[in-house]
């Protein structure tokens, strides 16, 4: 995204896997570390990376911020968790890529004193600190309806679901299958093939979907993606047997990209939820926390108990149920990281959104 908003800020967020490397000015006092999951999916680094380092820079420029990736693996989650521990982090705001795996650095910060921020995906300790999600439930709940709005009874559907390992992939299918299990059952809608995607990797999103076309001889009426990774990889595989834009593609996450296809028909719906409000939240909760202040005021209330019995103080954000021009526009529109002329690029550049 060229344009986007924070490009420049980017370039000195963005940490790979094997260090750390510090942003802004060094102090010799207090330093947070944020630790992502993964760069296959880009929000990770370009809107919620960067906006944690905003708004910590805007409201506790004091307080140095480390931002590393560990590329999927859990083992180097951990290891680099140990490391900003080492280093002497006051706060770990950590996305997991397993929230089974990552208990063990809830655990660890226990044991130094040092509060554990969950962000997005639940960590599964009963030493998680804080947690900030969208519904997620409701969110699946949103995809679901959207491709049986947009899909006839007797339609054969496909669900890409989502990681194993990520706690809000089960979270989002149960949604989905709150709308799509009666009709499942009654055979008004026939679930024709579905798989999990290790990793949120859309290389195994898109092996699905050719399986999914090959076992049903191309009878596929609607796809149910849970993010947009999958989403894109699904339009692929249906532009290669020529059927692109002739099936609803439901998504997650509004990217630049699920909002070009969206332009062009091949997708129709994703969600996006406040990745600027949600790393907001993220921000007040790591400097109360740094400065050992309450957390009242930021909490809005708990999460439902995690596998280890925990209900997680939280903030629960809303989101927007994104379809079609009406639902980019409405995403360009509030979502600070990208500009129209981000979105206006490659063949979405020839729609009537773009040249008006």
């Amino acid at each position: 995204m060229k344009s986007s908003k924070y490009t420049k800020l980017l370039s000195v967020v963005i940490i790979a896997a094997a260090g750390i490397m510090n942003t802004g000015i060094s102090y010799a006092g207090d330093m947070v570390t944020l630790l992502l999951p993964e760069n296959v999916n880009p929000r990770w680094e370009s809107q919620d990376a960067a906006f944690f380092v905003k708004h910590m820079q805007e409201m506790a420029p004091n307080i140095e911020v480390q931002v590393v990736n560990a590329n999927n693996d859990t083992a180097t989650q951990q290891r680099q968790a140990e490391q900003a521990l080492s280093k002497g982090a006051k706060v770990l705001v950590v996305i997991p890529i397993d929230g089974e795996a990552a208990a063990i650095i809830a655990d660890m910060g226990a044991e130094e004193g040092v509060p554990v921020i969950a962000y997005d995906r639940m960590i599964q300790s009963q030493n998680t600190s804080f947690w900030v999600q969208a519904d997620l439930r409701a969110s699946g709940r949103a995809q679901a309806a959207h491709i049986v709005a947009n899909t006839q009874p007797g339609d054969v559907l496909v669900m890409l679901k989502g990681s194993p390992t990520d706690p809000n992939a089960p979270t989002i299918a149960d949604g989905q299958m709150d709308v799509l299990e009666s009709l499942f059952q009654s055979g008004e809608r026939i679930l024709g093939y579905e798989n999990w995607t290790q990793g949120w990797d859309p290389a195994v999103a898109r092996q699905s979907m050719d399986q999914a076309l090959t076992k049903l001889n191309n009878n596929v009426q609607g796809v149910v993606s849970s993010n947009d990774g999958n989403a894109g990889a699904a339009v692929a595989s249906l532009a290669e047997q020529g059927m692109a834009g002739q099936v609803p593609v439901s998504g997650l996450d509004c990217t630049v990209a699920a909002l070009q296809m969206m332009l062009t028909g091949e997708m129709t719906q994703s969600v996006w939820r406040d990745f600027n409000l949600m790393m907001l939240s993220t921000a007040q909760a790591t400097i109360a926390l740094v400065n050992g202040d309450s957390l009242d005021g930021i909490v809005v209330g708990t999460s439902p108990a995690n596998s280890a019995g925990k209900e997680v103080p939280m903030v629960p954000v809303g989101f927007y149920n994104a379809v079609g021009e009406e639902g980019v526009a409405y995403v360009i529109e509030h979502d600070s990281s990208i500009t129209k002329e981000d979105v206006c690029q490659g063949t979405a550049a020839a729609t009537d959104f773009c040249s008006s």
